[in-house]
């Protein structure tokens, strides 16, 4: 029988080429809030009795990081300013109140950026503001309903 020699036969070998380059991955984060408000319903009030207190919260959310100011308007009452706030009644009777940054309404809230308003730091969750209300006592009105519609902005 005939033996058989296989010859492995081989070619040079050739190494294969590469190149790379890179490219960036870019995204900008803009800077945005949003405000919601609670209605403040103060509870009966009597004009010859003492002081009545109310609370409200404005929940805000920032982008993290986002610095924020949350200023409260002077309301719809013609003459009024935010330390001189009003409810209108019925016939001519207006309601004097107050709102506040503190449980102590000695904090008037206002709309001045850095004066009177709220400030803080977004962290990208809802941040709870309370909002304290205060109408003084003995305030000589007539019985029926009073109310005010007041404007809350935040600045960013």
């Amino acid at each position: 029988m005939g033996a058989v020699c296989l010859a492995a036969i081989s070619g040079p070998a050739f190494a294969a080429s590469t190149q790379q380059t890179t490219f960036k991955v870019t995204a900008d984060v803009t800077a945005s809030c949003t405000i919601a408000a609670a209605d403040l319903d103060f509870a009966a009030y009597n004009p010859v009795g003492s002081a009545v207190s109310g609370q409200s919260q404005i929940t805000v959310n920032c982008t993290n990081g986002t610095s924020w100011n949350v200023g409260l308007n002077e309301g719809v009452f013609s003459g009024a300013t935010t330390s001189t706030r009003k409810m209108t009644g019925p016939g001519s009777f207006a309601l004097a109140y107050g709102l506040f940054t503190d449980s102590a309404h000695t904090a008037n809230w206002g709309n001045i950026v850095g004066t009177d308003t709220k400030s803080g730091t977004g962290a990208g969750i809802d941040q709870v503001l309370n909002v304290y209300g205060l109408i003084p006592g003995t305030q000589n009105v007539g019985a029926g309903h009073y109310e005010d519609t007041i404007t809350a902005t935040i600045t960013f």
